[in-house]
Parts: C-alpha cells; sequence; structure tokens
C-alpha cells in the first residue's frame, strides 16, 4: 500500500491528499514533525532530501519527493491529468506557476501570519511578498476570466495544485474582494466530487511557531 509522509497543517500535504480522496486511493500515513526537526532526520532525507512534506513511498520502496511530483505520478492515466503531450504540458506549466508564485508567496505569508512570524521577519520582505502576491492574483484572474479551469476546459492537477494557498489568501492577510473569477473558481473546484473539505490549522501543531531547522 503507498504510504504517505504527511504534516496535517501543510497545504502541500493537503494536495496529495486531495487526490487520493478524488481517485479513492488507499493509503497509508507516517506524520512528520517538521517543526520539532524530524524532517531533517537522516532516514528522512534519504525519502525527501530537502527533508519537507509531503513524500510518499511504493509498494517496492521506491520514493519521491516534492508535492507537483507526486500529483503527476499519482494522477497519471486518470481524468486529472490530460493525455495528450500538449494538454499535459499545460498542466505542467500551472505546475511551476503554483510553486514560483502562488506558494513561496501565498503560502509564506499564510504561515508567517498564522504561526506568528511574521513580525520576525523584515518589513521590507513582507511587504515585497504582499506586492507578489497582489500579481500573482491578478494573473488567476485574468486567466480564469477565460475559462472554468487553469488548463483548460477540464478540472486537473493544475488547479488541485494552486487551489491549496491560492484559496487561503484571507489567511494570508489578503483579500479575493476584487477577483470575482476567482472566487468563482473556488467554488467549482469545491463542488467538485471527492473534494476534500477537512484541513487542519498550524494550532494542531503546538510547534508550529518554531522556525525550520
Amino acid at each position: 500500500m503507498l504510504t504517505l509522509f504527511d504534516y496535517l497543517p501543510s497545504q502541500n500535504a493537503w494536495k496529495v491528499r486531495l487526490l487520493l480522496n478524488h481517485l479513492d486511493r488507499p493509503y497509508r500515513t507516517e506524520y512528520v514533525s517538521i517543526f520539532e526537526g524530524e524532517g531533517q532526520h537522516a532516514d528522512y532525507l534519504r525519502i525527501s532530501p530537502t527533508g519537507t512534506v509531503p513524500a510518499i513511498r511504493l509498494d517496492d520502496g521506491r520514493t519521491l519527493a516534492e508535492s507537483n511530483a507526486i500529483l503527476a505520478y499519482l494522477a497519471d492515466g486518470t481524468p486529472y491529468l490530460p493525455a495528450d503531450p500538449f494538454g499535459r504540458a499545460k498542466v505542467q506549466q500551472w505546475l511551476h506557476f503554483e510553486q514560483e508564485r502562488v506558494e513561496s508567496v501565498i503560502g509564506t505569508l499564510r504561515h508567517w501570519t498564522l504561526t506568528g512570524k511574521l513580525a520576525r521577519r523584515a518589513p521590507a520582505l513582507v511587504e515585497m511578498k504582499r506586492a507578489a502576491a497582489q500579481r500573482t492574483l491578478a494573473i488567476l484572474e485574468r486567466e480564469l476570466a477565460t475559462r472554468p479551469f487553469l488548463a483548460g476546459d477540464r478540472y486537473s492537477i493544475a488547479d488541485m495544485a494552486v487551489f491549496a494557498y491560492g484559496s487561503r489568501v484571507e489567511e494570508a492577510g489578503l483579500s479575493l474582494a476584487s477577483c470575482p473569477h476567482v472566487r468563482a473558481w473556488i467554488a467549482r473546484v469545491q463542488a467538485q466530487p471527492g473534494f476534500l473539505a477537512e484541513m487542519h490549522p498550524y494550532s494542531e501543531d503546538p510547534f508550529s511557531g518554531n522556525e525550520l531547522p
């Protein structure tokens, strides 16, 4: 059975849980207490070279890290990843966008805000992240004005990836008031069969206020 290395408050890990729920695929979970330093243990670094979650281990012992790589692997041969090369490349385009322009800015601001770390960060850095997040939302608003889902007319892992942090902007101190098309897309994603509504706050982890090792 597939093993998921998980940290419940992580939206990167939530992406993988979401896809597994859509696929109705059974798996077992091993939890990694990243803020207590478990991600930096030698045995886990052999699974995830950066010490981050999520990661998966297959039945044959092979391992794979990085959330969007895991999504692409698990979605192969399913309706959530197009079969044609161009369609797959369009999904990959948005997976790269998510890591560079969503997770790294909206996800970071959300984490700092929810774990009390925002005040520890340089104001100039926070403002840079906020400005970048506004540019990201403007891009998403413009693109989603032209089609129902990010990579085309069908829901895909591109939407799952961007939704993970893109739907939580209020928790990052941002607003979707001027983004009606993004709000409509969020509702479409939430209406998908098998959508995983359960998310876990950082407050569940008493160590989440620590800096990562």
